[in-house]
């Protein structure tokens, strides 16, 4: 108990200030990556073969290729959560400041990112020579989809109201989260090269975001509606982007998309003002009749598209959190029922 007393009381500045300093050192480590991008143009790729293909890997890989890009991630990541469950079974109080453990997480995280920029420039490759893309990107969706059932009881679900979930799968979702959580963010950072193009530039910036909130963890700016909402929101930011540099022509569907989840869900837990709602809606929706009506009506349906998937995903995995949590607790009364009999034989 003391041990526990001793790192709950020993906090240092605000969580507020270090969150602001943490965006000002993501910007700078993107910036880092931009301006040694240009090292990286005499690497030699194979033509791009669509959408299932991730371009920026070595045609040739090497022993040393693969094992400092894993080698590396393992050991980020593992190190990441040590200092979880550290945080979990030691720290347990949310404070103002930061607890010790902060700091050591913070810069752990800067390491591993300088790490990966040097070990790219000697190596390049990344998780991606080993794995698909859509590994990638489905944990990063997974994660948003935890963080719409994590926030149901506080926000709602759809337009303030929550979804039927129970109470044990929320509970689950918020006791367990920052350790998938941790695996998607470190995941996604290493799959990728630290090359510069702009689509990878603007994801650096979001992952070093995340990155960042999970090294806040038990303290006041960890849980502040309006940090979070900044986390889960810059998503739309990221995806837009990263259509409109690609130049497919489907940035609406991720500017629309995310945008309807803001409207459905996220908007109602920052505590606006019904008016505030209602001039988002409004503006929601002026901007996708401006959109559509160049575009073609046919394509409304691309605004949906995400919205569905993100809800649909919401109840498949509650259904699964909570088919788990019942067969551990059948699996567990078994066992007692066992031992039961044991003695009493």
């Amino acid at each position: 108990m003391s041990t526990i007393n001793s790192e709950t009381k020993k906090t240092t500045g605000t969580s507020t200030a270090a969150a602001l300093w943490g965006v000002l050192a993501s910007l700078l480590l993107t910036a880092l990556i931009w301006g040694l991008g240009s090292q990286l143009d005499s690497v030699a790729l194979l033509p791009d073969r669509g959408a299932s293909w991730y371009y920026w890997k070595l045609p040739e890989p090497t022993f040393w290729t693969r094992a400092t890009a894993w080698g590396f991630y393992l050991v980020h990541q593992f190190v990441f959560w040590g200092l979880i469950y550290y945080a979990q079974t030691r720290v347990k109080k949310y404070t103002k400041g930061l607890h010790k453990i902060n700091w050591i997480a913070l810069g752990v995280n800067a390491f591993f990112v300088l790490l990966h920029v040097l070990q790219t420039h000697l190596w390049y490759d990344g998780l991606a020579q080993d794995v698909s893309i859509w590994s990638s990107q489905g944990s990063v969706v997974v994660l948003l989809v935890l963080v719409l059932i994590m926030e149901n009881r506080r926000r709602g679900m759809f337009f303030g109201k929550p979804a039927s979930i129970s109470r044990p799968v929320v509970d689950f979702v918020r006791r367990y989260h920052g350790y998938f959580f941790s695996w998607a963010t470190v995941y996604t950072f290493w799959y990728h090269p630290a090359v510069a193009t702009p689509g990878h530039l603007v994801g650096f910036f979001y992952m070093f975001l995340l990155m960042l909130q999970g090294s806040l963890f038990f303290s006041r700016i960890h849980v502040n509606k309006w940090w979070t909402f900044v986390q889960e929101g810059t998503v739309l930011v990221h995806g837009t982007m990263v259509a409109v540099f690609q130049g497919a022509g489907l940035w609406p569907m991720f500017f629309f998309g995310f945008g309807g989840i803001f409207i459905i869900t996220q908007m109602h837990g920052l505590g606006l003002k019904n008016w505030v709602k209602y001039m988002f809606v409004l503006g929601y929706s002026g901007l996708a009749l401006v959109v559509y009506s160049q575009r073609g009506w046919a394509a409304l349906n691309e605004i949906i598209r995400i919205p569905v998937i993100d809800y649909v995903l919401v109840f498949v995995l509650s259904g699964l959190i909570g088919l788990g949590l019942r067969l551990a607790r059948w699996f567990s009364e078994r066992k007692v029922e066992n031992s039961d009999r044991k003695v009493l034989a």
